[in-house]
């Protein structure tokens, strides 16, 4: 039986943090008694920042400090990493065969070890980050583990989104931004599409970044109806706002279309189903969403740049998402 388990990984910045959300959703349906502890080797991890509230209750401690491995003499053997410390199951997400060595020692007597590092030599091993993690939590619980939507734990969270998002309507997420102009479906026609979904009798809710004020400005003008939960708040859960609002407020949806940024990995990790709006195959498949369903649409397989994706496409993806749903 596994009480104490440990996930090895170097850290996590926003985005790759995000992609893990559901490998950790997985972990703890799949060991719901365990104590799970995260070491972010190289002593950085949005787990204890901007993701803290959205991992509560799924991970139980992490560990950023002290012999983690990160050092390149860490991996003599007199070296004692997590001070010693023991667990039943470690799971090792990093690929650097090291590293991996210096994790190993932290498996108890009688204990098991699943690596990134092993698995990255075969030639089955995955090229989507998610499918990887997937293809870890199936080694580790004897194929019974699956990537799940995050639930999150936390009740006020909760609360603000089904304040914020009735039950009744049809909620169609759409999420214009990005990290890069380059990766961004035009805004007007993300604002044809929210025309298109109220003509239908869907409610569109938009998702904009708070560097995103003039684009959120000309949706308001341009589709009076939509919502902006985001921003327009009336739940009465003000302390609820950011990555775990918006985590919250995907489960509230029918479907989502994002680009290939933050907000979509959001949308997909609470449980949203979701069309991928992706600039080019390579990175589309490589870092695809986590979501339980997706779609995904390349713009490089209609032209040059974003705009190439053509709005009939993206209609014809979101409806069939909707109709998995409805």
């Amino acid at each position: 039986m596994v009480q104490t388990l440990l996930i090895y990984s170097m850290g996590e910045v926003i985005g790759d943090g995000l992609i893990k959300l559901p490998f950790i959703a997985g972990l703890r349906a799949a060991f719901p008694d365990a104590r799970i502890t995260w070491c972010a080797a190289k002593g950085t991890t949005v787990y204890d920042g901007p993701l803290k509230r959205v991992v509560a209750g799924y991970v139980d401690e992490i560990i950023k400090d002290g012999v983690t491995g990160a050092a390149a003499l860490d991996v003599l053997p007199w070296v004692r990493p997590l001070g010693g410390r023991t667990f039943d199951l470690v799971i090792d997400t990093q690929e650097n065969l090291r590293r991996s060595l210096v994790a190993r020692r932290a498996v108890a007597g009688g204990g098991r070890f699943v690596s990134a590092a092993m698995q990255a030599r075969s030639p089955d091993w995955p090229p989507a980050v998610v499918d990887r993690l997937a293809r870890l939590l199936a080694l580790a619980t004897d194929g019974q583990g699956a990537l799940r939507p995050l639930a999150l734990t936390e009740a006020d969270a909760v609360s603000a989104a089904r304040a914020l998002l009735p039950d009744g309507p049809v909620y169609v997420g759409l999420a214009p931004g990005a990290g890069g102009q380059e990766k961004r479906w035009p805004l007007e026609s993300y604002l044809d599409l929210a025309r298109a979904q109220q003509a239908v009798g869907r409610t569109p809710v938009f998702f904009f970044g708070p560097d995103e004020a003039a684009d959120a400005a000309i949706a308001r003008g341009e589709v009076p109806n939509a919502l902006f939960p985001e921003a327009d708040r009336t739940d009465g859960f003000a302390g609820v706002k950011g990555p775990i609002l918006a985590i919250a407020l995907a489960g509230r949806l029918s479907a989502a279309v994002a680009n290939d940024a933050g907000p979509g990995h959001m949308l997909a990790a609470g449980g949203a189903p979701l069309l991928s709006l992706q600039l080019n195959r390579r990175k589309a498949v490589k870092f695809k969403p986590a979501a339980q369903r997706l779609e995904m649409l390349c713009a490089e397989d209609y032209g040059e740049g974003m705009a190439a994706l053509p709005p009939q496409a993206v209609k014809a993806a979101l409806d069939t998402l909707i109709a998995g749903v409805s």
